[in-house]
């Protein structure tokens, strides 16, 4: 026989499911409230007694209320809460099952790609799918299996909240690990990110691709595009995170197309640099100054990238030099039109200067003996003093033919 505690506690539990129950919206926001500020951070056990051992029953409500007014936006936020109390009450595996029994999973995934709804009851699904991705490898897999990874980088890419998509990035590294099964799927996934619009999703989306590459080990063709294509940003972060990205994938047999990829980029059609403003385009007349397209911006991005990858590994530099780097920096460093090309393309170019004779006789020659001595001295300032003659003899210069490597390759033997 139960006691006289237990008969009042379950007593109470009933009374509490009744008012649940008979409540309406503004009622139940009330009863929502009240549960989170006394229940938060408990664990399985402290639950079941302040339930009577009968906290399933209210679970059950949540999940029920939550399967039938998501789409309405109904206390979301305050529901996802309540039902995150549960999902990560220490011990409460249980409450997990049921959660998941019910479809859960697909009902926080479908969430995520409602438009109506508010960021905040978005980043508090992620936070639910976390909790679930958390349990174990066969919860990474269920998420998976449901079309989680697309739901979550189209999130990713579209989300106007930067801490939104700082917990995608962290449930998607999760879901990368430990999930042998599906950890393609959600470095395919991320490599789908990269040409969105949004500066942050492609810095998080290039870092947790950094993370997963010992984890994947080769990397696809598919990749080389998007990468290089972040490196049009005119957000230095992204283009930090994609050098971060070239430099881990240098391991890897999609170096050799990376580093040809990158040296082309050196060398944007002239024709196509440059883009007028608007106020040009509707009055010919209207003075407005020239704007360098993403050509230009991708150009010095490259020319830095090749200098950091060539510090990294001289295997790396003398495969830049088969490709032609010297002749592409010094049609970089010729642009007039763009300073942070001639920079970036003058400190690479540099290095390759000082570490292969060859280039360094090469180089020489086309600048003459008294511009070359002021690269020399200062890498970083010298091209403000070429005029546009010079620059068009960078620009036009023909080194890196075959018998030049040919004569590169017999003197460094």
């Amino acid at each position: 026989m139960t006691s006289v505690k237990e008969q009042e506690a379950i007593r109470k539990l009933m009374d509490f499911l009744q008012e649940w129950d008979s409540a309406h919206k503004v009622a139940r926001s009330h009863i929502l409230n009240n549960f989170i500020k006394s229940n938060d951070g408990k664990t399985e056990p402290e639950l079941e007694l302040e339930f009577a051992q009968g906290a399933s029953l209210f679970l059950a409500r949540l999940t029920a209320w939550l399967r039938m007014t998501y789409m309405y936006s109904t206390c979301l936020n305050k529901l996802l809460k309540s039902i995150g109390i549960f999902l990560s009450a220490a011990s409460g595996r249980r409450y997990l099952i049921e959660f998941l029994e019910i479809g859960g999973v697909l009902i926080l995934l479908e969430i995520l790609g409602l438009n109506r709804l508010k960021e905040e009851d978005k980043r508090e699904c992620v936070k639910l799918l976390q909790l679930v991705a958390n349990a174990g490898r066969k919860y990474k897999e269920l998420i998976c299996e449901s079309y989680g990874v697309r739901s979550l980088t189209n999130f990713l890419a579209t989300s106007n909240s930067a801490e939104a998509q700082e917990d995608v990035q962290v449930l998607l590294d999760s879901l990368g690990r430990g999930n042998p099964k599906y950890q393609n799927q959600v470095y395919k996934g991320l490599i789908a990110v990269l040409p969105c619009a949004c500066p942050r999703a492609q810095q998080l989306a290039l870092q947790t691709l950094v993370v997963m590459q010992d984890v994947v080990g080769e990397a696809p063709a598919v990749l080389v595009e998007p990468v290089l294509g972040t490196l049009c940003s005119v957000h230095l972060d992204v283009q930090y995170e994609a050098i971060q990205l070239l430099k881990a994938l240098m391991a890897r047999q999609v170096r050799p197309a990376l580093l040809k990829a990158l040296v082309a980029l050196l060398t944007p059609p002239r024709e196509k640099a440059f883009t007028f403003c608007d106020e040009t385009a509707k009055d010919p007349t209207t003075l407005c100054p020239r704007e360098p397209m993403l050509v230009y911006i991708q150009q010095a991005a490259a020319a830095k990238a090749i200098g950091v990858l060539a510090k990294e590994s001289a295997e790396v530099a003398e495969e830049l030099i088969q490709l032609k780097v010297v002749h592409g920096l010094m049609v970089a460093v010729g642009n007039l039109d763009h300073a942070a090309s001639q920079r970036h393309a003058s400190i690479s170019l540099e290095y390759f200067v000082r570490t292969f004779p060859f280039v360094e006789e090469c180089v020489k020659a086309v600048l003459g003996h008294t511009l070359f001595q002021c690269f020399l001295d200062s890498p970083e300032t010298w091209y403000t003093k070429m005029d546009p003659v010079k620059a068009e003899e960078l620009v036009s210069n023909i080194v890196d033919s075959p018998r030049d490597v040919a004569r590169m390759q017999s003197a460094e033997g």
